[in-house]
């Protein structure tokens, strides 16, 4: 007898279920998130380091791999994903 269900979507998880499951593994990581604010003169600061490409100066993802790179350097914490 086949019980695989045929023609059934799979739900995906809901928003809230899915920032649930990333904080738990974050916090199973050792890794916690921080909200920061900047001034633009930090984020200049940034871009001056080569940690962040002037284009990308409004995109916050692009900022977040450029500040966890720099802490990554100054702080020598080597963190593994």
């Amino acid at each position: 007898m086949n019980t695989e269900a045929v023609g059934v979507p799979i739900r995906s998880a809901s928003p809230a279920a899915e920032r649930m499951r990333l904080h738990r593994k974050r916090r199973r990581t050792g890794v916690r998130c921080v909200r920061i604010s900047l001034h633009v003169t930090e984020i200049d600061g940034l871009i001056r380091k080569r940690y962040l490409e002037p284009q990308h100066l409004d995109d916050q993802n692009e900022i977040q791999i450029a500040i966890d790179a720099f802490i990554s350097d100054t702080l020598g914490a080597g963190r593994e994903a």
